[in-house]
């Protein structure tokens, strides 16, 4: 089976071609609220038939939105361009994963994912952190329940703050920074973003620890393998996390269906 699963963030949509469980390829374009579904659809069959594949082989559809504004545009272009109808995940798509929140609702679709992924792959209890847009936590005790979790800002959204509101500061690579005593200014906001990062996420994670108990961490989103080299207590970096936890939960969902 070939399955489509797509994580919609605030500032790029990922998405996975899996056949069964595994992950034949992954690629990401920028969310674009004005782009119609004709655009999307033509940009990602462009993807699929670079990968050699055609729209009608695709047997499913899986997306986690936290851009609902988006949802109408994918859903109609799948329907359009590959005749499917997309599986939205949601508090009640949680592959067995029991959610403790006050309004379940309210918790994000790719933070259910990132769970349900962390915990089917890498057991429980266990804590998710997910540099994206957004950093977010989430914790997952042994028996499979989402416990709750914790929201910091972003790595990219707090550098572009950075860079937006300071003239003389400019745009730079997010990568390993040498030292934290810093000798030009390029370095300075290396240092002082990853270094100041990776100390929110230690610290986050570190009060989780102290209300859970020790557990597994596992961190997700593009730069989780540079703050993982950092941290003290980030044990596996799975840059992949979420895409997974989709498939997961396209498979368990669709199994549940026939029963």
């Amino acid at each position: 089976m070939l399955l489509l699963a797509v994580d919609v963030g605030n500032s790029n949509i990922k998405i996975g071609l899996f056949e069964d469980r595994t992950l034949l390829s992954s690629w990401r374009f920028s969310t674009d609220r004005e782009k119609s579904s004709d655009e999307y659809g033509i940009q990602l069959m462009q993807f699929l038939k670079h990968l050699g594949y055609a729209p009608a082989q695709m047997d499913g559809v899986i997306i986690s939105s936290v851009s609902p504004g988006i949802n109408y545009t994918l859903e109609r272009m799948f329907h359009t361009f590959f005749s499917l109808d997309p599986l939205f995940v949601s508090h009640e798509t949680t592959a067995g994963l029991q959610i403790c929140y006050d309004v379940p609702s309210e918790l994000g679709a790719d933070r259910i994912a990132n769970a349900v992924g962390a915990w089917h792959l890498y057991g429980g209890p266990c804590i998710t952190v997910d540099f994206g847009t957004a950093t977010t936590f989430g914790a997952v005790d042994a028996e499979g329940t989402f416990l709750g979790g914790a929201i910091a800002p972003g790595i990219r959204s707090a550098t572009d703050a950075l860079v937006s509101r300071a003239a003389q500061l400019h745009r730079f690579d997010l990568i390993q920074p040498k030292t934290a005593v810093a000798t030009n200014t390029v370095d300075a906001m290396q240092a002082g973003v990853l270094f100041g990062f990776t100390g929110l996420a230690d610290h986050v994670i570190e009060r989780m620890q102290q209300e859970m108990g020790p557990c597994k961490v596992i961190a997700a989103g593009g730069l989780s393998d540079v703050i993982a080299g950092e941290s003290k207590y980030i044990d596996i970096a799975d840059k992949l996390l979420t895409l997974k936890g989709l498939q997961l939960i396209y498979e368990k969902t669709m199994t549940e269906e026939k029963q």
